[in-house]
């Protein structure tokens, strides 16, 4: 588990228009997650 501070891992993920982003791409920049359902749907 993390804690406060820690450098967090290396992942991947796909975007919005389905492109592989990775954390690395963002190195020395602040980065904000933002999960939200595919569908859209509430709750």
């Amino acid at each position: 588990m993390l804690k406060p501070g820690d450098v967090a891992p290396d992942f991947a993920v796909q975007d919005h228009l389905g492109r592989t982003v990775r954390l690395s791409d963002f190195r020395g920049k602040e980065v904000i997650l933002w999960f939200f359902p595919k569908a859209d749907t509430p709750g």
